[in-house]
């Protein structure tokens, strides 16, 4: 395909991977974000900047919008009022795109927009009661989306990402702390591990995106990899790979009573309509996230 993409957070964790999955699809790759991507030209704004992002749209005229940019601190976004500044933001950035001339912008959503307690999450069929600030915000950022887009012409796509992990995930989440306290043999306190989540390698979702942008798919998609399993079980997976398994101390934090039992995507639209599938599978993709790791010297040989 051609045309020219935008993507906003193209450094960081989905938009580092996403940058070459968008080149390899023909597209001709703009990035902003804190820092340079490879493989992108780059542009410095801050997209919380009225002036500045409706410049950058106007400088670069994109064909597609690939909307990662969002407050994603651990332990903070959940609740954080910054959600209300990317809520503005975000329409703000769509709306000077269509006035430029765009025509497909594909937004980065999430699990958490769902009404938690759904044995599988659909798109058409589960409904979106958000039990959290960052929920509702990327909820609310859709809805209007949607209504803006059907009255403009403009396709759009929001692609409800589930659990991610792989190279370059930030400290202060699952995967990253687990392996630095597995490698330095320190204790990792956690809850009991039954609960169970859809996790996904960050490559394979950084793909169902861009293969999202170049598909004509609108409305919401999951991205996910369509198997929860329990979290247990990805710890102790981790624990074969490093060592220090006797340093998982299972039980010694409570699950939060709101926390569901289990997270999983339906993929029947990401598989079916825009024909992705996976390539890590679980095994695969955590020898390949432990390798990373210890590419920077933070896992033992």
């Amino acid at each position: 395909m051609s045309g020219r993409v935008l993507v906003t957070g193209a450094a960081g964790f989905v938009g580092r991977h996403a940058v070459p999955a968008l080149r390899a699809r023909g597209l001709e790759v703009h990035g902003v974000g804190r820092s340079a991507s490879p493989g992108a030209d780059w542009h410095a704004a801050d997209l919380l900047v009225p002036d500045e992002r409706r410049a950058l749209i106007a400088k670069i005229r994109p064909s597609h919008l690939l909307h990662l940019a969002w407050d994603a601190e651990p332990g903070r976004y959940w609740t954080s009022a910054r959600n209300l500044d990317w809520v503005a933001a975000s329409l703000d950035l769509a709306q000077a795109f269509a006035a430029a001339g765009g025509r497909r912008f594909v937004g980065a959503g999430t699990c958490a927009e769902y009404e938690w307690g759904a044995a599988r999450f659909d798109e058409a069929t589960t409904p979106c009661r958000p039990a959290t600030l960052y929920g509702a915000a990327k909820d609310g950022t859709r809805r209007i989306l949607e209504a803006y887009a059907a009255t403009n012409g403009l396709g759009l796509a929001w692609g409800r990402l589930f659990y991610l992990y792989g190279p370059g995930e930030r400290p202060g989440r699952l995967v990253p702390d687990a392996i630095r306290a597995l490698s330095t043999r320190t204790p990792f306190p956690t809850t009991a591990g039954h609960q169970r989540r859809d996790f996904l390698h960050v490559a394979d979702a950084a793909e169902a995106l861009a293969a999202l942008v170049a598909s004509d798919v609108t409305g919401p998609v999951n991205i996910g990899s369509g198997e929860a399993i329990p979290v247990r079980e990805l710890l102790d997976a981790l624990a074969v790979r490093i060592g220090g398994a006797e340093h998982l101390d299972f039980g010694a934090r409570p699950l939060n009573p709101a926390e569901p039992a289990v997270i999983e995507a339906g993929t029947h639209i990401l598989t079916g309509v825009v024909g992705f599938r996976p390539r890590y599978d679980l095994v695969r993709g955590l020898d390949d996230t432990v390798a990373w790791w210890r590419a920077q010297g933070s896992a033992p040989d």
